[in-house]
């Protein structure tokens, strides 16, 4: 199966972090399933961790850490398409954060879950894990 990771869920793993559930572990660590990370998620790290509202501990190269994490954890970048971009305009104003509203068109577009904690997320028409 292939799975898309939502941001949070994506530094709740690589932190080892006890809010992750059990059901998230489990799909994550399935060496048959092919787990995704969003380029967008990328962007968000990069805007948060610069803004302050992100601190990755002893992390002085943000690029070279996340992509040692995709690397360590054998996930797949999945690029933001142009299609992607565009098929956000259709989904409904149920809240307006860019990133999460990204990540929804990608989880339509390419037919696979997102593993996420998100309410707002799991509000729209799009396949859930948690």
């Amino acid at each position: 199966m292939n799975v898309l990771l939502d941001t949070h869920t994506f530094l709740w793993w690589i932190g080892d972090d006890p809010r992750l559930s059990p059901r998230a572990r489990e799909v994550i660590a399935d060496g048959e399933n092919t787990v995704f990370l969003s380029a967008a998620s990328g962007w968000e790290i990069a805007i948060k961790a610069r803004l302050g509202k992100l601190r990755l501990t002893g992390t002085r190269d943000l690029e070279r850490f996340v992509v040692e994490q995709i690397a360590t954890n054998a996930f797949t970048a999945l690029p933001v398409h142009l299609s992607h971009a565009l098929h956000a305009y259709t989904l409904p104003l149920l809240h307006r954060d860019p990133f999460d509203r990204l990540l929804v068109a990608q989880s339509q577009l390419e037919h696979m879950p997102i593993i996420t904690n998100d309410r707002w997320i799991q509000r729209y028409p799009v396949e859930t894990i948690w």
